[in-house]
């Protein structure tokens, strides 16, 4: 097992994060869209907008550990893809990148313009920076439009690597499930 990305596949490391933050993803969707109709007397009123914020802190973290780790790592080879494939590839992952950071940013400005800080789980807490009376409302309509649209990037890249898989039949997703290909084990060296 790989623990450090190869020019063949993704190691554990990448693809902890890879997976976990995109269950993380898609469960916070959910959540946040859920949440939007609960009324002031339902007895998740305040504790699902306590765990959405909590979760997207540590999300925020993680996101910020990935990129340091995505830069320490050298990236699997891109040969396997045509030049638009590619291109595509490069475009959607600089996306998902960008918009997440303005969707975590965006949920921070919905919870503190009032001065109050996140506590995060009860473990630490994250101070307000920008005080601004109204800025939740506009900060989320930010964050919703962008949600919507970090799940329809999400579809997407989830139809490439199936296409990839069981149309094109290569290691796309493969390198991102199961790593790098492990190496041919030549049966005479195995003996010695």
């Amino acid at each position: 097992m790989y623990i450090r990305d190869t020019l063949q596949g993704y190691g554990i490391v990448s693809r902890l994060f890879h997976w976990s933050m995109a269950i993380a993803i898609i469960g916070m969707f959910a959540l946040g869209v859920w949440m939007v109709t609960l009324d002031y007397y339902s007895p998740y009123y305040n504790a699902a907008p306590n765990f959405h914020r909590s979760l997207g802190i540590l999300l925020l973290i993680a996101l910020l550990v990935r990129w340091l780790w995505r830069a320490a790592n050298v990236r699997p080879s891109s040969e396997e893809l045509s030049p638009f494939e590619r291109k595509a590839a490069h475009v959607t992952h600089a996306g998902f990148y960008v918009l997440l950071l303005a969707l975590l940013i965006s949920g921070y400005l919905i919870s503190t313009p009032d001065g109050q800080p996140i506590d995060v789980f009860g473990w630490f807490e994250v101070p307000s920076i920008v005080q601004a009376r109204g800025l939740e409302s506009s900060a989320g309509y930010v964050h919703r439009i962008i949600a919507y649209v970090v799940m329809a990037l999400a579809v997407l890249h989830t139809l490439a690597a199936l296409k990839h898989h069981f149309v094109n039949r290569d290691r796309i997703l493969n390198r991102m499930w199961s790593g790098p290909a492990r190496p041919a084990i030549n049966p005479e060296e195995e003996s010695h």
